[in-house]
């Protein structure tokens, strides 16, 4: 039985809030790098934070699921969680080894994609613990950006956003490791199948949160 997939539809509110949210960040990396506005980056970071939030309950509420709103959201997601700690450790308010960690554990999971294909499948599913580090992390980033102002509710706000952060980086770790256990047993339980089965190139999206 084939999958059902969700409307061929490009103009809807979800995909309006995630095109935004995509041309923000260069927008992002230049009010922070280029103009040290760090207030406007704080905004763009809480915008994006909440709209990525709504946009999936609009498509709920209002029916606007589309296949290309399926591909686009995750995209930007994992656009954000690249390019926001890659330009705060170049400011200097993230260490980088915090970075290479969040990078490599992507880079990992991305690895496992063909192997998920080469069983029918076109992601594993989203876990309660890789959902709470995503909206840590996402949480953290903005909180450590506003502990950089020279004030007392700064540094309690910016103590406040390293904690997200550094919980939000051992949850995406142990959701890491949630993973590959639910890969091993894909990989010996399924077998594998023709490619006229394999899901097609617009269900190919992993949400690993």
């Amino acid at each position: 039985m084939e999958p059902v997939l969700p409307p061929n539809r490009v103009l809807t509110v979800p995909n309006v809030l995630s095109a935004v949210r995509l041309a923000l960040i260069p927008v992002f990396v230049y009010v922070l790098v280029v103009a040290h506005a760090n207030g406007w980056a704080v905004a763009i970071l809480m915008f994006s934070g909440a709209s990525d939030w709504a946009d999936g309950k609009i498509a709920r509420l209002l029916n606007q699921s589309s296949r290309l709103g399926v591909l686009l959201d995750p995209a930007v997601d994992r656009l954000y969680m690249i390019a926001v700690p890659v330009v705060l450790a170049f400011g200097g308010i993230v260490p980088w080894w915090f970075v290479i960690v969040l990078l490599a554990r992507d880079g990992l999971l991305a690895t496992t994609l063909p192997l998920l294909w080469s069983r029918g499948l076109s992601a594993l599913p989203v876990t309660y613990i890789g959902k709470a580090a995503t909206f840590a992390l996402m949480s953290g980033f903005p909180l450590v950006l506003l502990g950089t102002w020279d004030a007392l509710w700064s540094r309690v706000i910016g103590a406040c956003g390293w904690a997200f952060l550094i919980w939000g980086m051992y949850a995406y770790l142990w959701a890491f490791v949630q993973y590959a256990v639910q890969m091993i047993l894909v990989l010996r339980r399924m077998p594998k199948v023709d490619r006229d089965s394999r899901p097609s190139a617009s269900a190919k999206v992993a949400d690993h949160g």
